[in-house]
């Protein structure tokens, strides 16, 4: 028996043994950030993106007046969708714009289009978004129908883009593949202030 336990004992020292290396062997290595690309490279890339998603925050301020909200946005070709969810009313408030096209969805499920959609944004948001542009500008590129004043950081990519009238600060950036997106940023016009904060993108 005193035999047996110790080729039993000697056995399981092995098998930890290989365990354990099999296990160091597995470890993750992390992997490096996307590493920084040109913006004469990035910048028609990202201009000419037609389909993505992201996920994320907004914190609005209008004169003494704010609210908070989450944001869903999905883009496919010049459609525009978004949903804000949050004190704008249960179910939030649904976005739809396509060019000229514009329709929104009340909290209370009513369709609203053109003139009545303007009116429910300025009422609600207390401004009406750029769409057109704003999707460009989401992901850290002018829109490339309008002139801009744009200026960088060490890495080449957007620290501020003056268009339409707007200021856009990108305070930060997150890897999403092989490229770099905005993670924060704050734009302001005449009084409105928009901060988004970006949790994930879909390319």
């Amino acid at each position: 028996m005193r035999n047996n336990s110790r080729r039993f004992g000697a056995g399981s020292l092995l098998a930890g043994i290989v365990l354990a290396s099999t296990l160091v062997g597995c470890q993750t290595v992390p992997v490096a950030p996307a590493p920084p690309v040109a913006w004469g490279v990035r910048r028609p890339a990202l201009q000419s993106l037609n389909r993505f998603g992201l996920n994320g925050r907004v914190a609005v301020a209008v004169g003494t007046q704010g609210f908070n909200a989450g944001l869903r946005w999905s883009q496919a070709g010049t459609a525009t969708h978004l949903t804000l969810t949050g004190p704008l009313g249960a179910g939030g408030v649904e976005v739809s714009a396509d060019g000229t096209d514009l329709s929104v969805v009340t909290s209370s499920g009513k369709r609203l289009g053109a003139a009545e959609a303007r009116g429910e944004l300025q009422d609600k948001l207390g401004f009406e978004p750029p769409l057109a542009s704003l999707r460009y500008w989401v992901l850290g590129v002018p829109d490339p129908g309008a002139p801009a004043a744009l200026q960088f950081d060490s890495q080449q990519r957007l620290a501020q883009l003056t268009q339409e009238g707007w200021q856009i600060d990108y305070a930060a950036y997150m890897p999403v593949g092989a490229e770099w997106l905005p993670r924060l940023l704050t734009l302001r016009h005449e009084g409105v202030r928009v901060r988004m904060v970006v949790d994930g993108w879909q390319l």
